[in-house]
């Protein structure tokens, strides 16, 4: 009898620990994303998280914003992030000095940069720029490295044929209105809140560049395999999600940026959406990211372009393109 009652208690054990650890593995994976900024560039991130798309792929995703590239990376390098989202630069320069990081899936494939003007601006060249007081970010930052970039293609002296007044990320649209440069360098949704105040659009670098591998997904290298996968089917997902319902991304955006003019946000969403900045696949391809990386050797960031095939890691890619 006692036998009887101590295998009837150890059957019982058993299914509880069983019944136990099978809910322990149905259970989300949690991992921590660190964004550089909470920028209407990351949509597709927002989306994917919003949707609950993410989850759909196992993985309840936790959003940090570092406040600086740098910052996000450093999550990343340390290990207190799983991921990180910035711009491209940042972990290629971090792995030509040996940090152990990767990029494994794309967010921004369009140079997310314009430049506005007052309305009574006469602007049908590059060059009418000369002599201008030109309202930019302060650098280091991509829509400023741009502009220097586009100057000297066109023959302009960054130093010399403009005045740069460079103010923090962000505060370009106040120095702007306020009339202290007829000429901007601008991301959304600064550049639609400008437009709004009736500043006109006069280039856009996503149209002049084409795909510009601008924000991507980084890891470390001895990540988890199933976990960067799940991830980025789930950016993969969210991507799709914005093509096939771009109401809904609208919607998502005015949730996450509650301060701003719906109407704002809804024109910056509808832009980056015609301009292709949003790109329509997690995929980063080879021509992408050396335009990319040629603006960071052009201004001496970086002294020569990563390897492809050894700094975007293409199999989480491919799998996710095939996903159903």
């Amino acid at each position: 009898m006692k036998l009887l009652t101590f295998l009837t208690r150890c059957t019982a054990l058993v299914f509880i620990i069983g019944l136990t650890s099978g809910l322990a593995f149905a259970q989300n994976k949690k991992v921590t994303i660190s964004q550089a900024f909470q920028s209407m560039l990351y949509l597709p991130l927002y989306v994917g998280i919003d949707n609950g798309l993410f989850q759909k792929q196992g993985l309840d995703v936790t959003k940090e914003t570092a406040g600086a590239p740098s910052a996000a990376l450093a999550a990343v390098i340390s290990g207190s992030a799983q991921f990180s989202l910035h711009g491209p630069e940042w972990p290629a320069i971090a792995a030509s000095k040996g940090a152990p990081v990767q990029i494994v899936a794309n967010c921004v494939n369009g140079a997310a940069v314009w430049i506005a003007t007052t309305p009574d601006f006469n602007f049908s060249s590059v060059k009418d720029l000369k002599g201008q007081t030109i309202v930019t970010g302060q650098m280091p930052t991509t829509s400023t490295s741009l502009f220097l970039k586009l100057l000297k293609e066109n023959g302009l002296d960054p130093e010399k044929d403009v005045k740069l007044l460079q103010v923090p990320l962000g505060a370009e649209i106040g120095a702007f209105i306020a009339g202290q440069g007829k000429v901007a360098v601008m991301y959304e949704p600064g550049l639609d809140q400008a437009v709004a105040k009736g500043m006109k659009v006069v280039l856009g670098f996503p149209k002049l560049y084409g795909p510009y591998a601008f924000s991507a997904i980084t890891t470390r290298t001895d990540a988890d395999p199933d976990t960067v996968q799940r991830f980025v089917n789930g950016m993969e997902a969210a991507l799709r999600s914005i093509r096939t319902d771009p109401a809904g991304a609208i919607a998502i955006a005015k949730k996450e940026f509650p301060t701003l003019d719906p109407v704002v946000v809804e024109h910056a969403v509808k832009r980056m959406i015609e301009d292709k900045v949003y790109p329509p696949s997690v995929d980063i391809t080879p021509a992408s990211l050396k335009v990319s990386m040629d603006t960071q050797i052009a201004l001496g960031n970086l002294a020569a372009q990563p390897v492809y095939e050894k700094f975007i890691v293409n199999s989480y890619i491919k799998t996710a393109l095939v996903m159903k």
